[in-house]
């Protein structure tokens, strides 16, 4: 082997050859996941060993062989292009802010952003679902941006659970174990160099909380740890597993969240002067912060509060009762009950700031909602002074939901806004799209973003645009092939001319992944015609715990597996970061069909439009923005909210049918002599030029900091 070195940074120690020894500096920051040659270098690498270690560059270095590593120092193409990604990294880190210049004085201080979980790339497995993505790509975008922010979350070691379908077509749960010597993690430290531990209160014991960093591009992220040796078992085991069904685990997790997540901010001395909840599980950070600013400033109780409210960004993403955390008060007071007597407050008065609200008219509290738990959602309402919904319609429903805690306002006084969703473009786009933008976009629309640069995909000749998704599209039915046959089942013909459909997403009662499959013989009909064929891509898992959201997965599984629809109803099982990339990016429509208004924004649809992927969906979330063009996508259904009944259901599944065998079947076939779908072409077009400049995250994390972030930071 030639010359090589060994490195360490943080956690990561790895022997690589002295001229590759820049690789090690840049698996260490996720900056490379939204970096089409960063991403390309680590495939060029090993591309076998890269899809074994699940697209994790840490994992696969500590994994070359010294065969290999002597084939890549010995490549003077493959050592410069290194060499080539570092430079650009090193420039990106130093890049000035892209955030308006201001003179005021929120330029001094940072915002911390607290998530229960963090979607920035498969290879780093603590996130769900769409709350996690959004929490990875508005990092992203705050890094992009040059904005002020960090991130707060926690270290989960086994991840969400992993699906695999089992012989009977059901949904096996099983979990993962990460080393964090295999990940991009760097434990953080205190002024003597070891690692730095807090404190936290948990019943009447005191846990120990360590601590890793992640590298989000110019964004440090902090994952919170309790698995240290000094803690009881019951302690060191909540940051194994994310979402756990017991209550008693899940309120002691979001102590450590919040709590344990704000004093580690004040541990490390960063000045941090205001923090945005994603989602309420981190509101008890709230309780900390009053606790704090009363010792700390000698103020009473409600100048208090005025403080943490003004300086408190809120986020809400359930607009339905039960997807609203909720504990006994018994737990409330079991695990935070001091906090009532430090503030002085008494228990009454904690337990008031959780609950529901009070409806003088209707004589009771906020229908769906019980006087008697602790709710993390009114608490984080109650101490924040800027509060959201994540699309206009999701503004609305959160208006109406809590009303219950203004009473005595109008509805549409209700002191709730709205910031529609986005995405990370980057983070998404697949690198043949890239290449074509690229060819046909302005100089600079990467880091612009808005509309006047996408407007130039009119000059996408039609022929290159259709190539383009072609060759997307290829890919991922090349993809579905090698898991089919990767989990030895019978391999399927997958003919790429058959419009392909894609539904990939939590699988739960209110998303109605087996609305299309309602009409078995309509379906059947469908997907079967011979001039005219459908093809129906699902991917999508359940919680461990949600007993009717597997019965879905089942159902749908039953389809894919029938010999009559073989080929024309796929389930891909496991579906996470990498498989999503795929088909957003392969997908000609991609489907979906929630009960209004229960979306509260629905961002997976933003994704496939960026790729010329059409939307087919119910108008609710984020779709009833993008909508109003009529010429970008399709409407299931006028916008009626979901009552709840059977006719309800059947009103919607026979819109979808109808939009399918009227306007989105016809139009994808109709071809003109060049052999193009031109009028499908032209839609993607339309979709092209008004979707991904609106609903991106660099747009949407720009709002946040002239709303919210920019008073916070003036505030603090």
């Amino acid at each position: 082997m030639p010359k090589s070195i060994k490195r360490e940074s943080g956690s990561i120690s790895v022997r690589v050859p002295k001229a590759l020894s820049s690789l090690i500096g840049l698996a260490g920051n996720l900056w490379w996941a939204w970096d089409a040659e960063a991403s390309a270098l680590w495939q060029r690498v090993d591309p076998q060993l890269w899809e074994r270690t699940g697209h994790n560059p840490v994992a696969m270095l500590r994994r070359v062989s010294r065969q290999r590593w002597r084939q890549l120092a010995a490549d003077r193409e493959f050592v410069r292009e290194v060499q080539k990604v570092q430079r650009r990294m090193q420039a990106y880190m130093k890049a000035s802010s892209l955030r308006p210049k201001t003179k005021g004085r929120e330029r001094a201080g940072l915002v911390a952003y607290f998530s229960m979980e963090f979607g920035l790339h498969e290879s780093l497995p603590i996130y769900a679902g769409g709350l996690g993505i959004l929490a990875g790509d508005h990092m992203k975008s705050a890094s992009d941006l040059g904005l002020p922010l960090v991130g707060v979350g926690m270290f989960w070691r086994e991840g969400y659970v992993r699906q695999q379908i089992d012989a009977a077509g059901g949904q096996a749960d099983w979990y993962e174990r990460k080393k964090p010597e295999e990940l991009p993690l760097h434990p953080v430290t205190g002024a003597d160099g070891r690692p730095l531990k807090l404190r936290v209160q948990l019943g009447d014991e005191r846990i120990a909380v360590c601590a890793w960093r992640v590298d989000v591009g110019r964004v440090p992220v902090f994952l919170l740890d309790t698995d240290l040796p000094e803690n009881p078992r019951r302690h060191r085991g909540l940051t194994n597993r994310l979402y756990v069904g017991d209550r008693d685990s899940r309120i002691r997790q979001e102590v450590v969240l919040g709590i344990g997540g704000w004093r580690l901010l004040r541990a490390m001395r960063l000045p941090v002067v205001g923090c945005h909840l994603n989602e309420g599980h981190a509101a008890f950070c709230c309780l900390e912060r009053l606790d704090e600013t009363m010792r700390k400033e000698g103020v009473s109780f409600a100048k208090a509060r005025g403080r943490v409210a003004a300086t408190t960004v809120f986020t809400t993403h359930t607009p339905v009762p039960e997807g609203n955390e909720v504990f006994a008060q018994e737990l409330v007071e079991k695990y935070v009950g001091h906090y009532g007597r430090r503030l002085g407050i008494g228990r009454e008065g904690l337990m008031e700031f959780g609950f529901a609200g009070w409806d003088s008219r209707r004589g009771g509290c906020e229908k769906g909602f019980s006087h008697q738990q602790f709710g993390m959602t009114p608490l984080a309402l109650r101490l924040s002074d800027h509060r959201n919904g994540v699309s206009k319609l999701h503004g609305e429903v959160s208006r109406k939901m809590w009303h219950g805690l203004w009473p005595n306002r109008k509805v549409e006084r209700v002191p709730i806004g709205s910031i529609t969703n986005g995405v990370h473009l980057f983070t998404w786009l697949h690198p043949k799209m890239l290449e074509l933008l690229d060819e046909y976009l302005p100089k600079g629309w990467n880091e612009k973003q808005d509309g006047r640069a996408w407007a130039a995909v009119q000059d996408i000749p039609d022929e290159a645009l259709w190539r383009t998704h072609l060759a997307m599209k290829a890919e991922l039915l090349d993809y579905i092939r090698g898991r089919l046959q990767g989990s030895s089942r019978r391999a399927v013909g997958l003919d790429p001319d058959v419009l392909t459909i894609g539904f990939a997403r939590r699988f739960t009662a209110y998303k109605r992944a087996s609305l299309v499959l309602s009409d078995a013989r309509r379906l059947a009909r469908l997907v079967g015609d011979s001039r005219r064929p459908v093809r129906i891509v699902f991917a999508g898992k359940s919680h461990p715990a949600d007993g009717s959201g597997k019965t879905l997965v089942a159902e749908v599984v039953k389809y894919a597996r029938s010999a009559r629809l073989r080929g024309r109803v796929v389930f891909l099982e496991d579906y996470d970061m990498a498989v999503s990339r795929k088909m957003i990016a392969g997908v000609d429509v991609w489907l979906n069909t929630p009960q209004r208004p229960k979306e509260a924004s629905g961002t997976s649809g933003m994704k496939p439009a960026a790729h010329g992927g059409l939307n087919l969906s119910i108008l609710d979330g984020w779709w009833p923005e993008a909508c109003r063009d009529k010429k970008n996508g399709w409407a299931i259904g006028k916008g009626e909210d979901y009552d709840g009944t059977a006719s309800a259901s059947r009103r919607d599944a026979a819109s979808l049918y109808q939009r399918l065998e009227r306007d989105v079947i016809p139009l994808y076939y109709r071809r003109g002599r060049d052999g193009l779908p031109g009028g499908w072409v032209r839609m993607m077009r339309r979709a092209l030029a008004t979707i991904p400049p609106v609903f991106n995250t660099h747009r949407m994390v720009r709002e946040y900091w002239e709303r919210y972030y920019r008073p916070v930071l003036a505030r603090g």
